[in-house]
C-alpha cells in the first residue's frame, strides 16, 4: 500500500510504500477553542477526553482537560467540527456543527451528565487515558469489549502482542557470603506511566511490567542540592520496613546538579518517528504530534531539530532547523501520515547518520525515538537493534525512548535500547504526560550531566545479617563491573533523583536466610572494627562526564542512627509507599503485611508540596485498586 502526503502544489510517494513530504503550505489563519468541562453543579472534571472531529476531512484532533477542568485546542484550521467528551462516570457527551473561523477564539463549556451506578460500573471509564477504540482499531476495540463484558484477563488477551521481559525479583542475600550489592542506576519512568493505563482502565497491569525502581523513580523528591565539583549529591535515611516489622528499610537518595536554562548546552535533536500502520491509532501517531510540539516549544534560537520517520523504508523529512523556526517545525510534524509496514532498523540508522552529519562538538546530540515498538521489516531483532544502539551511543549520540499505543506496545524493546543508548525511556499515554517529561523535567530528560553511574553498597556484616534491593532487577551488575570503566551503565539528567531502596534484615535475627554453603578451605569471619563501627553500610559511587573515559569515585557511609517511621522524610514515607504498592500490583512473595490501606496512609502522610499533582494521581490510583482487588469485591 501506498500512503500520500500532499503539498500546496506537489505529490511525493517514497519506495516501499512510506510518503515522506515537507513542504510549503499556504498561508492560513488558524482557530482557537476553549472552555471548562464541568457536572451539572458546575464542578470541574479533569482528565476528561476531548475528541474534535472535522466534519468535512476527518481530520481528529485531541487534548485532555486540566485538573481544573480546562481544555485548549490550538491552531485548528476552520471549518466546521465536531465536539466528543468523555469522562470517567458520565454519560458521553457530542456537540455537532462547531463552526471554527480562522483568527477566532470560541470559547464552549460542556456540561457532563452522570450515569447511573450500575451503568457508570459497566462503561469502565477513561480515567484520563486517550480513549481506546476511537479510531476502532482492533486491540483498542478489544479492550473496551473486555470492560463492558467483564472478561478482561481472556477477551483482552486473543488481540493483545504486549511484550514485557521476565522479572526475577532480588531476593535477600546474607551478607556474610555476598557483603558487596552493585547495579546500575535507573531513572526510566515507563513502567509507572504504562501501569497506569491498564489501572485506569479499570485492569491490573501484567507482573513483569511492574518495575518497582521505575515507579519510585516517577516522583521528585526533595534531596539537598550538590556541593563541589561532583555533579550530584548523596542522601541516605533509615528506619523500620513498613512491610515488615521485623525488618529495617534504606533509603538513598542521589539529586543531580541543576542547570540554568542560560548553561544548557545547545542541542542537535533528531526526532525520529514511527509512522508505519500500526501508529493509526488515537493514542498513538495523533498523541504523539502534539508530544512533539510541546517539546519543540521549549527550543531555542542555537537548537536545531532534524527529522526522519520511517515505515516500509525510511527517509529524512525536515533537515536540522532551528529551534526559532517552529511554524517550519510543526508543519513537518502536522503533516505526518501512518501507513505501511515497520522498518525500524533502517529508521534508527538514518537518524544516528544525520546526527552524526550535524554533530554540535560539546553539545547535547540525541535522537529521540518515537514509537510503539513493533518493528517488523528489515533488521527487527531486538538483539540487533541493541548491539547497533551499543556501537553509536560510543560516538556522543545518546537515545532517547518514547513509547506510544497498546495492545502491540514492545516495552520489553524499548527499555533495552534505551538502556543501552545512553537514554532514558517513557511511556507517553497523555498530553499530560508528555508536560511532565518535556516542560517540567525538560532539563533531566535532555541533558546527560553524567554518564555510567554505577552504585555499589557494602553492609557491614556486624550490623545486617542479610539485605534485598528493592526493584533495579535489570539494572544488576557484577561486582567486578563496578572498577571496570569498560562496562556500561546509566545515565543521570540534569536535576535528576535517583532513589534506591534496600530491605535489611538486622543482625542476630533468627530468620533462616539460604547460605552459599559452608567453605573447606576458608573462612568467613568478621573483623572486630566491624562491630565497634557505627556504620551500617557504605556506598560507593563511580560516574564519567558525559564526554569522559574514565570515572571518578564518591563514597558516603549510613550510621546506625534509626529513627521512628513516623518521624521519617516525606521523602522516605512517599517512596516507601510506591515501593509497597508496587509489592501488591507483582504479588511479590517480600510484599509481607502489605495492604493498599496502609500504603494510602503513608503515600498521604508522605504526600507533601504536591503542585501538579503527581502525588495525589497516585492515591486516586491506589484507591481504584483497593476497589478493584478481589478481597474487595469477595
Amino acid at each position: 500500500m501506498f500512503a500520500k502526503m500532499k503539498t500546496g502544489k506537489m505529490t511525493m510517494v517514497l519506495a516501499a510504500g512510506t510518503v515522506l513530504v515537507i513542504g510549503i503550505l499556504l498561508a492560513q489563519e488558524y482557530a482557537v477553542l476553549k472552555g471548562r468541562v464541568s457536572d451539572g453543579q458546575g464542578h470541574a472534571l479533569s482528565r476528561a477526553v476531548l475528541i474534535l472531529k472535522n466534519v468535512q476531512t476527518g481530520r481528529i484532533y485531541q487534548t485532555i482537560s486540566d485538573n481544573k477542568g480546562y481544555y485548549e485546542f490550538i491552531k485548528i484550521p476552520s471549518g466546521v467540527y465536531s465536539l466528543q467528551v468523555k469522562c470517567s462516570g458520565y454519560q458521553s457527551f457530542l456537540k455537532e456543527k462547531i463552526l471554527l473561523e480562522g483568527g477566532i477564539t470560541k470559547t464552549f463549556d460542556p456540561k457532563m451528565t452522570p450515569l447511573p451506578p450500575h451503568k457508570a460500573k459497566d462503561e469502565g471509564g477513561v480515567l484520563g487515558g486517550v480513549v481506546a477504540g476511537v479510531v476502532g482499531e482492533v486491540e483498542e476495540a478489544s479492550a473496551i469489549y473486555a470492560r463492558r463484558t467483564r472478561l478482561p484477563s481472556e477477551a483482552y488477551r486473543d488481540f493483545n502482542t504486549e511484550e514485557y521481559s521476565r522479572i526475577y525479583e532480588n531476593r535477600y542475600l546474607l551478607t556474610a557470603d555476598n557483603p558487596l550489592s552493585t547495579f546500575s542506576i535507573d531513572v526510566d519512568t515507563a513502567s509507572y506511566a504504562n501501569i497506569r493505563r491498564f489501572i485506569k482502565s479499570n485492569r491490573f497491569p501484567p507482573k513483569d511490567a511492574v518495575r518497582i525502581e521505575e515507579m519510585v523513580n516517577y516522583f521528585n523528591y526533595d534531596y539537598p542540592q550538590p556541593k563541589g565539583r561532583d555533579p550530584f549529591s548523596i542522601s541516605t535515611e533509615y528506619t523500620l520496613c513498613p512491610w515488615n516489622n521485623s525488618h529495617k528499610l534504606v533509603l538513598l537518595g542521589l539529586k543531580g546538579k541543576e542547570l540554568a536554562k542560560d548553561r544548557l548546552p545547545p542541542a542537535n535533536l533528531v526526532f525520529l518517528i514511527d509512522v508505519s500502520g500500526s501508529m493509526k491509532s488515537a493514542n498513538k501517531l495523533s498523541l504523539l504530534k502534539p508530544v512533539f510540539r510541546l517539546l519543540v516549544s521549549q527550543l531555542g534560537e542555537r537548537d536545531r531539530v532534524s527529522i526522519v520517520v520511517y515505515a516500509g523504508a525510511a527517509g529524512l523529512v525536515l533537515p536540522p532547523t532551528s529551534g526559532v523556526s517552529k511554524e517550519k517545525i510543526f508543519q513537518a510534524i502536522d503533516q505526518l501520515e501512518a501507513g505501511g509496514s515497520t522498518a525500524g532498523g533502517a529508521g534508527i540508522r538514518l537518524a544516528y547518520k544525520t546526527a552524526h552529519e550535524h554533530f554540535i562538538q560539546e553539545g547535547n546530540n540525541r535522537i529521540i525515538l518515537a514509537t510503539d515498538g513493533d518493528f517488523n521489516v528489515g533488521i527487527s531483532s531486538t538483539s540487533e537493534l541493541v548491539r547497533m544502539v551499543e556501537e553509536e551511543k560510543d560516538k556522543g549520540v545518546f537515545l532517547t525512548v518514547l513509547g506510544f499505543g497498546m495492545g502491540n506496545y514492545k516495552d520489553s524493546r524499548l527499555e533495552q535500547l534505551a538502556d543501552k543508548g545512553n537514554g532514558n525511556f517513557y511511556y507517553i499515554d497523555s498530553m499530560l504526560e508528555a508536560k511532565k517529561v518535556f516542560v517540567d523535567d525538560l532539563r533531566g530528560t535532555l541533558f546527560t550531566i553524567a554518564k555510567d553511574v554505577k552504585i555499589q553498597v557494602e553492609f557491614n556484616p556486624a550490623k545486617v545479617k542479610a539485605y534485598r534491593l528493592v526493584g533495579y532487577e535489570n539494572r544488576l551488575l557484577k561486582n567486578e563491573d563496578f572498577k571496570d570503566d569498560t562496562k556500561d551503565a546509566g545515565e543521570l539528567g540534569a536535576g535528576h533523583r535517583v532513589t534506591v531502596l534496600y530491605e535489611i534484615i538486622p543482625f542476630g535475627s533468627k530468620e533462616e536466610i539460604l547460605s552459599g554453603g559452608e567453605l573447606k578451605y576458608q573462612e568467613n569471619s568478621i573483623k572486630p572494627e566491624a562491630f565497634k563501627s557505627k556504620e551500617v553500610l557504605t556506598v560507593k559511587l563511580r560516574y564519567k562526564k558525559p564526554d569522559g573515559k574514565k570515572s571518578h569515585l564518591l563514597v558516603s557511609s549510613l550510621e546506625n542512627k534509626e529513627i521512628p517511621l513516623k518521624k521519617a522524610s516525606l521523602n522516605f514515607k512517599f517512596a516507601a509507599a510506591v515501593a509497597e504498592f508496587g509489592l501488591l500490583l507483582r504479588d511479590s512473595k517480600f510484599k509481607g503485611i502489605s495492604s493498599f490501606e496502609q500504603v494510602l496512609d503513608l503515600a498521604r502522610q508522605g504526600r507533601g508540596d504536591d503542585r501538579n499533582g503527581y502525588r495525589a494521581e497516585f492515591i486516586q490510583m491506589v484507591e481504584l485498586c483497593s476497589l478493584l482487588s478481589p478481597e474487595k469485591n469477595g
